[in-house]
């Protein structure tokens, strides 16, 4: 039996592509009639290779009971240098003045900044100024500081760029969308997105091209629409609107196989990149990790859910998750690790359980002020109030997290486990510690110097990389770890630093940091930290 695969093999493999009304054959014919200055073939003609037209005999051939087209959205997930950007500048002049236009039709480029949008919009410009019938129906405009236009002069339908760090686009009503490099939105885009979907719905038949290479992150709008995107394609969610064309690695597949760029980069073969550079390239990623997620990132397609400097081997991590029950735990001793944040971060505890083999359970418990945080929610792009609902964290009342309320759940831990010691930094926490630590509770300073959290750091990736910890799948803890950016000192030491300062959180990695830390030492009797001394201090 075939394993289910995401990749789109159906467009090598010959198959028929329904067309009844013949609106595929109509799109590949007046899209071979285009010209672009950069082709190859005679008369410049745009070059469509077998499987771009079969994506848009995929598009446009196939309708619905009312004989309307069936597709409304493509996720069209490609390797940089696949040439995407000219197939949707193609398909909006399909849309503008080919047989796919309305009267009147809206056609939206939309990219993370106005730069990137630019591209798509000069791609089209490109295509409509090589033919003089094109220029004459048509008038562009193309000013620096103002938005660009392709006006249609036959309809009055326009081709329009737009960007997600601009003001949301409501009131418009697209009949064509092209959103680029969705994997590099912010969290702003997503009110670009909204307006424009919602926009879509005011008129029949609209079309939204997502044409994107891999990103990383399993939270916000770009990597929704993936996991959605890969739903739709290993059959677990049947939605004939919805055409995912996924150019990724299957199961088994081994990233320096050439055979595999092959696979993943169908222009490859066409001339398309550089053969050599990929070659070199590849050869640079074997002994540098970053090197190596980037090359398998936008060369391979490879979807990370980390950033690019990642602290550990996250597909050990996330192989290594079981189902600890705490009343299971009760017997075993307990390190406790605590980075409080009144606001802006998420205050975490963290607790990690040493089991007699060498294996370490973690478990965390999240705060986050309540006060602004559907907001907080758009800017940052990440679920809270999922997370709330489902469990993973507690929201307080007001801007702040009160200390109380963490001391609290400090209580409650050590009442039910076995607690050695709960690690803790100072910042802003120092006088709630004192009051745990004359309550008789083991209360350890931890200060976040580079000498202390850099060994730290270092106990807790060789656990994960040794299988040594076991987790319940916490997905507010597995965003923080895949927020921090490891950077490795001439030391050997590793500071852990956000990959995105102004959207991320690593509270949770650091309170894991020492939780793992302390739990490592106490099974060896002995400091990890004797370098710098002046940052621990043990209340006796």
């Amino acid at each position: 039996m075939t394993e289910p695969s995401t990749y789109p093999h159906w467009l090598f493999d010959g198959s028929t592509i329904p067309d009844p009304l013949g609106h595929g054959e109509r799109a590949v014919q007046f899209l071979r009639a285009l010209k672009h200055p950069a082709s190859k073939a005679p008369k410049r003609a745009l070059q469509l290779a077998d499987w771009q037209e079969r994506i848009v005999r995929r598009i446009y051939g196939p309708v619905d009971a009312d004989g309307e087209r069936m597709v409304r959205e493509v996720f069209l997930m490609i390797p940089r240098g696949n040439r995407k950007t000219s197939l949707a500048a193609a398909l909006s002049i399909l849309h503008l003045l080919g047989p796919q236009r309305v009267p009147g039709g809206q056609i939206i480029f939309a990219a993370a900044d106005r730069k990137q949008s630019s591209i798509g919009f000069a791609e089209a410009a490109k295509i409509v100024r090589e033919d003089r019938h094109l220029v004459q129906a048509t008038k562009i405009y193309d000013p620096t500081n103002a938005p660009k236009t392709i006006k249609s002069m036959i309809d009055g339908s326009t081709l329009e760029a737009a960007s997600s760090d601009g003001k949301a686009m409501h009131g418009t009503t697209p009949t064509f969308t092209l959103i680029d490099e969705i994997h590099a939105w912010r969290s702003s885009g997503r009110d670009l997105w909204e307006a424009l979907q919602s926009g879509m719905a005011k008129r029949p038949g609209g079309l939204t091209v997502i044409a994107t290479t891999a990103g990383r992150g399993r939270e916000g709008l770009a990597a929704e629409r993936y996991a959605y995107a890969r739903k739709v394609a290993l059959g677990e969610i049947d939605n004939p609107s919805f055409l995912p064309v996924i150019f990724e690695p299957e199961k088994d597949d081994d990233w320096q196989d050439e055979a595999l760029w092959h696979k993943v980069n169908p222009g490859l073969s066409l001339g398309f990149h550089d053969f050599k550079k990929l070659r070199n390239d590849a050869k640079e990623a074997l002994d540098n990790p970053s090197k190596r997620y980037e090359f398998q990132q936008y060369n391979l397609n490879i979807w990370h859910g980390n950033s690019r400097d990642p602290l550990f081997n996250f597909e050990t991590y996330d192989a290594h998750r079981f189902p600890d029950e705490e009343t299971d735990l009760e017997a075993l001793p307990c390190y406790v690790g605590v980075d409080y944040a009144q606001s802006g971060d998420l205050a975490a505890v963290v607790a990690a359980w040493r089991f007699r083999d060498g294996q370490i359970a973690i478990k965390p418990w999240f705060f986050v002020a309540g006060e602004g945080l559907q907001e907080r929610e758009r800017l940052e792009g990440v679920p809270y109030q999922r997370w709330i609902d489902d469990g993973y964290i507690t929201a307080t009342e007001g801007p702040v997290i009160p200390q109380q309320e963490v001391q609290d759940l400090i209580r409650e831990i050590c009442a039910r486990h076995s607690v050695e010691q709960i690690a803790y930094d100072p910042w802003k926490f120092q006088v709630a510690a004192m009051e745990l630590h004359d309550e008789g509770l083991p209360m350890v300073e931890m200060r976040q110097g580079p000498a202390t959290m850099g060994p730290a750091a270092g106990e807790l990736v060789r656990a994960v990389n040794g299988r040594l910890i076991r987790h319940d799948g916490n997905p507010v803890l597995r965003n923080h770890f895949a927020s921090v950016a490891a950077v490795t000192g001439d030391t050997g030491n590793i500071r852990m630093t956000k990959a995105d300062p102004k959207h991320d959180h690593i509270d949770g990695a650091f309170a894991a940091t020492m939780a793992v830390s302390r739990a490592v030492a106490g099974e060896t009797n002995r400091s990890q930290y004797s370098g710098e001394c002046a940052e621990i201090f043990v209340f006796q």
